[in-house]
């Protein structure tokens, strides 16, 4: 029989060179053990609802009444909905060209993405254009469309800190270009230096990229700092003396558990820096309705911001959009409830608040209840943070990355099973306990170092015990492997 163009030997190879650990083996044994009905806590992905995060309520008013228009004309709707959700879902739908069966500009809906505009200048304090802004299935879509934009080649190259979200690695894999990675420091708060920067784009020009972004991730995923606005100015500065455009994936603004370091957009602090910067560093924004206290994941709404890109080039990246006709109707509908929730003196404003602070004061808990587990066990040690004491949780994004010190011993073992060790790790977790994780060597590590991610997700009185039972395996491991000759270490 002739050889065909879907065959495994015959297709793109960039698809086959594509690896997402977050799906990856972890979460295929986790799936496979579940079927055999095993009870397995998936923490490997950001997902609340699926961890049991209540949706909140008003926009899941108003999606309803979006989604069954004739609710509306039923006199008793009032007796059901409050007034305040019946009204913004008539101006949704007011907004559309039939309701949420058709399909928008490939842009997003124009009422919708002037609300964004609106929130991102109540945000920085500079005002936004809706035409700069278009409306995603997630910001993951919107990331594919930019890095489509930019990469040409094998020969372009993308800035990507490592550890890193593997969207980026995936998607740079399988658009044909190059990452060029720029490493954190674990021991300075998962900080960057722009020297290290520096040598990350001369070690690439030496062998032929021409870098042409940088992503930062603000808050970070997996390692959950929180950029300050000094480095956020000298990542500026460095993308104006290099001509990057940089790529701010803000997904977790929302998610910042502590005080002493908010939230501050690339954008608030670009326009802030002035001219000739604020007029000539290309930036493109992304945010979503998946993470902070909303956790739509399933919903796929997000948005993309362009600054300071070309008339022409938006027109080039409106064409790219438009092959996928329109982003889902009911996502932009949650977007544009995200950035105007309801306000005060409105009906559900009370309500509204009451949910979204009780999901931020739970996982404020739940991020100091596993910080407290981790660092309770033989050889894991999670990173330091501003402020507090050594070994203390990262305050932000919804995940904990704790470096686990392997034994010689289980490095050995790993690398006869041909094993990354960390997987080595995790597997055994996984068969335990349960508990599915992802390995550090999915995100990116330095050499000799281990760590693993998990979700700061799962309920809060489920927390404890899951913390418990993973000390109990960890310290069992640790007690099989160690011979107390020396360990993985920074």
């Amino acid at each position: 029989m002739s050889s065909k163009a879907l065959d495994y030997e015959n297709l793109n190879e960039n698809i086959k060179k594509c690896q997402y650990a977050v799906r990856g083996e972890l979460y295929l044994r986790a799936s496979e053990l579940q079927k055999e009905g095993k009870k397995i806590i998936f923490t490997n992905v950001g997902n609340p609802h699926a961890l049991g995060q209540k949706p909140l309520t008003f926009p899941r008013q108003v999606i309803a009444l979006c989604q069954a228009p004739f609710l509306l004309d039923d006199p008793n709707v009032g007796l059901i909905f409050p007034a305040d959700a019946i009204a913004r879902a008539k101006q949704f739908l007011g907004m559309t060209s039939g309701g949420l069966g058709a399909y928008s500009d490939s842009r997003g809906i124009p009422g919708v993405r002037k609300e964004v505009a609106e929130f991102i200048e109540r945000r920085d304090g500079y005002p936004s254009d809706p035409e700069l802004i278009f409306l995603t299935d997630g910001a993951s879509k919107g990331v594919m469309q930019i890095l489509n934009s930019i990469i040409r080649g094998p020969s372009d190259g993308i800035l990507v800190p490592v550890p890193q979200y593997p969207l980026y690695s995936a998607s740079i894999q399988l658009l044909g270009g190059s990452l060029v990675p720029y490493y954190l420091e674990e021991t300075a708060n998962w900080g960057l230096d722009i020297n290290d920067l520096r040598q990350s784009v001369a070690k690439a020009r030496y062998k032929g990229i021409t870098v042409r972004a940088m992503v930062i991730i603000n808050p970070g995923n997996p390692t959950g700092q929180c950029l300050s606005v000094a480095n956020l100015k000298q990542i500026i500065q460095f993308c104006h003396q290099e001509n990057l455009v940089l790529l701010g994936d803000e997904v977790y603004q929302q998610n910042i558990y502590q005080d002493e370091r908010p939230f501050i957009s690339a954008r608030k602090v670009l326009l802030d820096m002035g001219l000739p910067l604020s007029k000539e560093v290309q930036l493109v924004s992304f945010h979503t309705v998946s993470k902070g206290y909303w956790g739509e994941c399933g919903q796929r709404g997000g948005y993309f911001e362009m600054t300071n890109i070309p008339p022409k080039a938006v027109e080039e990246i409106y064409k790219v959009a438009s092959i996928s006709l329109s982003p889902n109707v009911p996502g932009q509908i949650f977007m544009g409830l995200m950035v105007n929730p309801p306000k005060p003196g409105d009906i559900s404003y009370d309500q509204y608040v009451r949910e979204s602070k009780g999901i931020l004061e739970s996982l404020r808990r739940r991020a100091h209840m596993m910080t407290d587990g981790f660092n309770s066990c033989r050889n894991v040690v999670c990173n330091f943070t501003e402020g507090k004491s050594p070994v203390s949780f990262l305050f932000s994004a919804m995940y904990s990355f704790p470096q686990i010190r392997l034994p010689p011993r289980a490095i050995e073992t790993a690398n006869k099973l041909g094993k990354a060790a960390d997987v080595f790790y995790c597997l055994r977790l996984l068969e335990a306990t349960g508990i599915s994780t992802v390995p550090g060597s999915g995100f990116g590590q330095k050499e000799g170092v281990f760590h693993l991610r998990t979700t700061i997700l799962p309920a809060e009185e489920d927390m404890p015990a899951i913390m418990e039972s993973f000390k109990k395996f960890n310290d069992e491991f640790m007690e099989k492997y160690e011979d107390h000759k020396g360990y993985s270490r920074m």
